[in-house]
């Protein structure tokens, strides 16, 4: 069986309150927590089977499509598990399988809206009489709302550290002040630390580690999001069409379901779906392959992950030019009853600009034939941040 056949049911749970909650702003807390009791955080854990990436993205998809927020917003719960399995053996390794495999998820607070760079940040520990405290204001915490750990990045000593406070902690709290157009119920917003207390022992200093493929994965996640929205758009145009009896005077038949145009508009739609599909999965095996040809705690393969992350930008470049733009061309086979806001038809597109815009595929696309004319490692652009203050890209 297969993860989406496994999670199927649930995943129609999803699907049958999306418009609602898109149409009300409401948060998906329930099905999110019914994901999370029936193991979906765990799946990539060899004690629940060991799903690979590519497998794993494939859930992904399918869960975007059903909601493109509930897909989003576990983004950082998967990435952070793809960090946990790349540790060396031993008892924290261990602990974090334990937590993960007993439903546990965890939300990100390491971006912050002041500075220019990931390594201009305020937030920091210090020690006291007590120990260590954390201190600061982060951005972006998509899907902490909803978990009960977060993984942040803070500054020690002018140090970049990174480690995960639980999200009940004194002096923890979740705003969900994000006011984006699009993915209103990631939660993507601003997480505050104020005193909470924290283990030095939990501090892992950035940048050194062994080299991993996780920048590249949480790429590619965004990526099987848009994914998820395209294919969704073409179930939604088929919806449409399928019972629709009213046509226009230029139309070339009575029904708009026999009308070789409007079939033409689902068939572009179902293409570019099946093209963003195909290349994000590919993409998929590729990180799939770097990450089995060593064992964790030591570096990924740098030549196969160098062609999964090309691979994954390809993806990307692809995905954010196809997907805004079918969602857009879906309007073409209704005319003004598809823009009825009871249908919420515009959140394909709202959803899919905003998963877009995270990172701008203007880069990926330069550094793609950056790659293909002079061999320029997309590496070379995650600069290492093992200290805190201003930095040139």
């Amino acid at each position: 069986m297969s993860l989406v056949e496994r999670f199927a049911p649930l995943i129609d749970e999803v699907r049958e309150g999306a418009v609602e909650r898109e149409l009300a702003d409401a948060a998906p807390h329930d099905v999110v927590r019914s994901l999370a009791d029936a193991g979906i955080g765990a799946v990539r854990l060899p004690e629940a089977g060991g799903a690979s990436i590519a497998d794993t993205i494939e859930l992904v998809i399918a869960l975007s499509a059903a909601d493109s927020n509930v897909g989003h917003l576990l983004r950082s719960h998967f990435g952070f598990v793809e960090l946990v399995l790349r540790r060396a053996p031993g008892s924290d390794r261990d602990e974090w399988i334990r937590r993960i495999a007993g439903g546990a998820l965890v939300g990100n607070a390491t971006s912050e809206l002041s500075g220019t760079t990931l390594a201009d940040i305020s937030t920091a520990v210090t020690e006291d009489d007590e120990g260590w405290r954390l201190d600061g204001r982060k951005f972006y915490s998509t899907g902490t709302a909803y978990s009960d750990w977060v993984y942040l990045a803070a500054a020690r000593d002018g140090r970049r550290v990174t480690f995960a406070v639980p999200t009940d902690a004194t002096g923890v709290r979740v705003l969900d002040d994000w006011d984006g157009f699009g993915q209103r119920q990631t939660a993507s917003g601003t997480t505050v630390f104020d005193g909470v207390r924290v283990d030095e022992a939990d501090f892992a200093v950035y940048g050194e580690g062994p080299l991993t493929h996780i920048q590249a994965f949480y790429q590619l996640y965004l990526v099987a999001v848009l994914a998820g929205i395209a294919d969704e758009v073409v179930r939604d145009a088929a919806a449409f069409v399928r019972p629709r009896t009213r046509s226009y005077v230029h139309a070339n038949t009575a029904r708009p379901a026999d009308d070789p145009q409007v079939l033409e508009v689902v068939g572009r739609l179902s293409t570019a779906a099946f093209a963003v599909r195909a290349a994000t999965l590919e993409a998929a095996r590729g990180l799939d392959a770097a990450v089995a040809a060593t064992p964790p705690g030591e570096p990924v393969d740098r030549g196969l992950l160098e062609r999964a992350e090309v691979a994954v930008y390809r993806a990307q470049v692809l995905a954010t030019d196809e997907v805004p733009a079918a969602a857009t061309r879906l309007f073409e086979i209704g005319g003004a009853s598809a823009t009825e806001r009871t249908r919420a038809l515009d959140r394909h597109w709202r959803n899919a600009r905003v998963v877009a815009s995270h990172n701008p595929a203007v880069f990926k696309a330069r550094t793609i034939g950056s790659w293909e004319v002079s061999g320029r490692s997309p590496l070379d652009a995650w600069i290492r941040y093992e200290t805190v203050g201003p930095t040139r890209f």
